[in-house]
């Protein structure tokens, strides 16, 4: 059986939208996933609300910053045949990095990490898909809207600086925007059909790259 890691932020975890609550289990995208792989891998969440890709965030007591959280589950999940990472909109709501192109820089670190990482000398070092998180929308929740209403169009170019920097290194790119739209109640989160249907659309793109 093939192992598979999805690192992600609030999207992976599964926040609902508009309620500071989880999705249940089923309905998570990286469970969807295993499901519709059907019993040939085994897919770990590791969702983080509020990740970045390489940023500290002041303001939380958590210590949000992917890249110092990817490396101890690399060597905790070990052995991986596939890191799925998904982030990013963490990384635009702030003022002082609000463009997508720094997340794409973040992302090139993340795939660094793990093309670089000294795995056991009886593992592989896994293949990688990154992904771009769907664009943020406009809400009326004014939390949210003053979080990241600011960076609703910056959002909308995920896709073009993932893919990019996926080609340069060689890795795989999928565009969850195409499949996934944020829900209106906080503008950035999804509801039960839309995180349930990356997990199903990434099925045939997985089984691609490992050859199941």
């Amino acid at each position: 059986m093939k192992t598979i890691l999805a690192f992600g932020d609030s999207l992976t975890w599964g926040f609902i939208a508009g309620s500071w609550e989880r999705h249940p289990y089923d309905v998570r995208w990286p469970n969807a996933l295993t499901a519709a792989l059907s019993g040939k891998a085994r897919v770990i969440e590791e969702g983080h609300n509020g990740r970045t890709t390489v940023f500290d965030d002041p303001t939380c007591f958590d210590d949000r910053n992917g890249s110092k959280a990817l490396p101890v589950l690399l060597a905790t999940h070990q052995p991986l045949d596939l890191v799925i990472i998904m982030l990013g909109t963490n990384d635009i709501k702030f003022a002082n990095r609000c463009r997508a192109f720094d997340a794409a820089m973040g992302m090139t670190r993340l795939i660094e990490i793990v093309q670089k990482f000294s795995f056991l000398p009886a593992f592989r070092a896994p293949q990688i898909l990154i992904m771009s998180p769907p664009a943020l929308v406009p809400t009326a929740d004014e939390w949210f809207n003053d979080l990241w209403g600011h960076a609703i169009e910056e959002s909308k170019l995920f896709a073009k600086h993932y893919e990019r920097v996926a080609k340069e290194a060689g890795v795989h790119f999928f565009d969850a925007g195409s499949v996934a739209k944020a829900d209106p109640m906080d503008g950035g989160h999804l509801d039960a059909a839309n995180t349930k249907a990356i997990g199903t659309a990434l099925a045939p793109v997985v089984k691609g790259i490992l050859g199941i």
